[in-house]
């Protein structure tokens, strides 16, 4: 099953530790470049997320966005220094015995003086195992989206390739009667010019007309590439830079059978054609 390139997940866990939120954004690109928005505390995680991505996706672009709302527990906690504010105290003490008319000290005082009061260190330990999990699940939702998003476009490119089959089978079945009609012109611009109709000059003549049109080969790689692109469709890998070639290969052959008609019937049928290996190829843009 074909996954598109082109998805979105997002995740959210809660904890003692406050509450991580984690968004995947995916968007087509040749090869697989993710990049990591994490907290500080949080990035060393991303080795390990790089790899996760790595077995999961085979190409695109992958924005990872975690952010983490501490909670507010967290945000308010305080260690005082009560050795250094003991120690500011008693010379605050000395210092007033010593000056006529001393100031009184207050606790905010104390509290501006370097040192005092300090944010301890947290504890990142469970915030950390719960990134790791929410990525998981992240990534787990991003690739269902993904699958379900190629679903989509392998109705769209099946549809296609059910247009390019009808369109090739069409000219095939055409071409007795244009190189008949032709025929018939040929030999009425013969009369017309009052030239000696000559069986042998006029069959030296469609024998190069015959040459010149033949799209036979062209109608057979053209049937050839469309049950190639399908056999791709039904492959467990990642397809879209062989599909992205045979678009290339089915372009060709239309643009060789266009350069090859005889009848605007023919060169409307090869602009058709065209038209919907272009539509494929835009498809085909977003596939892994």
């Amino acid at each position: 099953m074909i996954r598109s390139m082109t998805a979105f997940a997002r995740q959210e866990t809660r904890g003692d530790w406050g509450v991580l939120t984690c968004e995947i954004r995916t968007v087509n690109h040749r090869y697989l470049e993710p990049s990591f928005r994490l907290p500080e505390c949080l990035r060393g995680l991303e080795n390990d997320f790089r790899e996760q991505l790595r077995k999961q996706l085979k190409r695109g672009k992958v924005d990872v966005s975690l952010r983490l709302h501490a909670s507010d527990q967290a945000q308010h906690s305080f260690a005082i220094d009560e050795p250094l504010t003991q120690a500011l105290n008693d010379a605050a003490k000395r210092i007033s015995r010593i000056l006529d008319n001393p100031a009184h000290i207050s606790a905010l005082d104390i509290l501006r003086w370097p040192g005092v009061m300090a944010t301890p260190e947290q504890d990142y330990t469970e915030a950390k195992a719960s990134a790791a999990s929410l990525f998981e699940q992240t990534v787990n939702e991003l690739v269902v989206a993904r699958t379900r998003e190629g679903e989509r476009l392998l109705a769209i490119l099946e549809q296609r390739l059910v247009a390019i089959h009808a369109q090739v089978a069409d000219v095939r079945e055409r071409m007795p009667q244009l190189l008949e009609a032709q025929e018939q012109q040929l030999r009425e611009r013969f009369e017309k010019a009052k030239i000696e109709l000559d069986p042998e000059r006029i069959a030296q003549e469609m024998v190069m007309l015959a040459q010149k049109s033949d799209v036979a080969e062209e109608l057979d790689r053209l049937d050839a590439h469309v049950a190639e692109v399908r056999d791709t469709l039904a492959s467990e890998d990642a397809v879209g830079r062989r599909l992205d070639f045979l678009m290339q290969e089915l372009n060709r052959e239309a643009n060789t059978l266009s350069s090859k008609s005889i009848d605007a019937g023919l060169t409307r049928a090869a602009v058709d054609l065209k038209v919907w290996i272009e539509q494929l190829r835009e498809q085909v843009q977003n596939i892994e």
